[in-house]
């Protein structure tokens, strides 16, 4: 913080670096005391925030939200997310298997987090309710055992593939890493030109296949054998993988494609119907094409009915893709499986019980309307084409047009000419004396020739008619829906609503400091909490987190007194945790020693259990 002061007027610049520091732990601990924003200070009466910050009383709610405003005002949202993307990488580093390079895997994620407000501002769907709201669209960054590393807030109706870019460049410029080489993405980052430009970034994504992007077995190539994947308890497969591979189109290199390669994972478990194939739906089978032909009599008296057929059904398959050249099936299966619970669970055990979904500032600014944009678009893109398409039919009418009156005029002189011929044929006929009943046939047949020659020239002339009224009723649809087009734009922009897009700075510093707080959460589980702490949850952890205790400051050490649980288990759980704090001997900020005990006796509340103790 000391990096960006802020104005010189401002309380910030002019506060001490004590005072910053147990304000911004205020900040940092909320989550921990169950306060999920500034707000709820007014009503805290407890002396563990005051405790954690080092002061006699915790701070109030003016004081916090005055430095978080101060903080946001300051761009103070860009340093701590830089700060973060620093300590999280020190943090984690030592518990991985290997420093973060080519074989560490990462987790990103979108979130949305909803925003009630009167005003509309940009808006996106959010998973937990289903449906659309206005919200801030979240990036996540988790390391591949499921610590979160970054957190970075968006506008609402940003899209994953925008934020992912972003946050890796983000990470990487401030942890100083080399460059992230596996991205494990959901399948909101499942474009084909995206894929294609992060592989030619040097990096491999493994995502998984939205369902409108493949049929079924008939989609893949160079499928190999399946193998069991999982194996229930009593032996029997339930999901088995198989290497394949699929080429997806590259809509903005037309005939061009993406080569991914895919661990096809077959669930035994869920069936799907059959896509029924491309003949059935154009010849739909009759509804007694199953029965024999005797038991098709339905109209007779006594006729039986039978079920109808049950509907084929297949495993579900579950396509795991990568931009990776070669590929394991079942580690590549394994890996992206893992995301459900590394980032996924981490997100609902961790981050939202700890307030990630609190919104903090509703400062705005107004924007250009995005969805009515998108409407103006594409209401302007077809008026053009709409336009365009009334000029051409309008031109081929009017040629047509033309055209018809020229075969019109090419009629009528053949005609003329044919019967001329005619005509003259028969009075020299009959000037020679052929016979009546002679003459009549012969000039009937040559009339019949004469008739054929002159239907083709009628046939050319009607088609140049039937050209013209087609295409002139075609100018007509276009011109009307020109007017239509033109209205629907006049309403849109009668009826735009203002839209506002959200300060996100001042929610930026908050989401630090709730990715910092589960870090360090998660960080304290695992280096001091028993073994069979090691997947647990917040829920878990917060009655340790919540125990009432005794502080015994010393010169030179810190003892707290814990009052136990009513439960046996917890209790020895607890005892457990102040041995390995003990062992670890780890030392306060000014260096004494934390040694935490037990309480043997709880503590009395009523004055009848204070006589009782004595």
């Amino acid at each position: 913080m000391s990096s960006c002061p802020g104005e010189a007027d401002s309380r910030l610049a002019r506060l001490s670096c004590a005072s910053r520091r147990m304000l911004v732990l205020t900040l940092l601990f909320l989550g921990v005391v169950g306060l999920p924003r500034t707000w709820d200070l007014r009503g805290y009466t407890g002396d563990a925030l005051a405790l954690l910050t080092g002061r006699k009383r915790a701070y109030g709610y003016f004081h916090t939200e005055r430095l978080l405003s101060q903080m946001a005002q300051a761009n103070q949202a860009e340093t701590l997310t830089d700060g973060l993307a620093v300590w999280t990488a020190q943090l984690w580093r030592p518990s991985a298997q290997e420093h973060l390079g080519q074989s560490a895997a990462f987790y990103i994620d979108g979130h949305r987090k909803p925003v009630y407000t009167d005003v509309l501002i940009p808006r996106g769907l959010v998973g937990r309710l289903s449906t659309v709201l206005g919200c801030r669209a979240l990036v996540l960054l988790h390391d591949e055992h499921g610590h979160p590393l970054l957190a970075t807030t968006h506008r609402g109706d940003g899209h994953l593939t925008l934020g992912l870019p972003s946050i890796v460049a983000r990470y990487e410029q401030q942890a100083g890493m080399s460059t992230v080489k596996r991205i494990i993405v959901d399948r909101e980052g499942m474009a084909a030109e995206f894929l294609a430009t992060l592989r030619a970034a040097g990096r491999t994504v493994i995502s998984v296949l939205r369902t409108d992007q493949y049929g079924g077995l008939e989609s893949f190539t160079d499928i190999g054998s399946f193998v069991p994947l999982r194996v229930s308890k009593s032996g029997k497969v339930v999901r088995e993988v198989a290497p394949a591979s699929i080429a997806l189109p590259l809509p903005d290199h037309p005939g061009e494609s993406l080569l991914l390669r895919v661990a096809l994972i077959r669930d035994l478990c869920r069936s799907v119907p059959v896509v029924p194939s491309k003949e059935d739906v154009e010849y739909p089978k009759r509804w007694d094409a199953d029965l024999d032909w005797h038991d098709r009599m339905w109209w007779d008296e006594g006729w039986q009915a039978t079920p109808t057929p049950a509907t084929p059904t297949t495993p579900k398959l579950i396509p795991i893709v990568t931009t990776a050249s070669t590929v394991d099936a079942v580690e590549l299966a394994q890996t992206y499986t893992q995301r459900w619970s590394a980032q996924e669970n981490i997100i609902r055990d961790f981050l939202l019980p700890l307030g990630l979904d609190t919104n903090h500032g509703y400062g705005k600014t107004p924007v250009e309307n995005s969805e009515v944009g998108k409407r103006r678009a594409a209401l302007e893109k077809r008026l053009a084409n709409v336009q365009r398409w009334a000029d051409a039919a309008r031109k081929r009418s009017h040629n047509a047009s033309k055209l018809y009156t020229k075969r019109c005029k090419l009629t009528k002189d053949r005609a003329t000419a044919l019967y001329r011929v005619l005509n003259d044929h028969q009075i020299e006929l009959e000037q020679e004396g052929m016979q009546n009943w002679l003459l009549r046939k012969t000039i009937k047949e040559e009339k019949a020739v004469a008739d054929a020659e002159i239907e083709q020239y009628q046939r050319q002339q009607w088609r140049a008619y039937e050209t013209s009224n087609r295409e002139h009723a075609k100018c007509e649809r276009y011109c009307r829906e020109q007017r239509d087009l033109l209205r629907a734009l006049e309403d849109l922009t009668t009826h735009e609503r203002a839209m506002y897009e959200l300060d996100n700075r001042k929610d930026q510093v908050m989401t630090v400091f709730k990715v910092a707080l589960t870090d360090l959460v998660m960080w304290t589980r695992d280096h001091y909490f028993p073994a069979s702490f090691a997947h647990a949850t917040w829920q878990r952890l917060a009655p340790f987190f919540h125990l009432p205790g005794l502080v015994v400051q010393g010169p030179t050490m810190v003892c707290v007194e814990l009052r136990p649980f009513n439960d046996r288990q917890y209790n020895r759980d607890l005892v457990m945790l102040c041995e390995r704090v003990n062992n670890a001997a780890p030392q306060l900020p000014d260096g004494r020693r934390l040694l935490l005990q037990v309480r043997d006796v709880p503590y009395p509340v009523l004055h009848v259990q204070k006589r009782q103790v004595a």
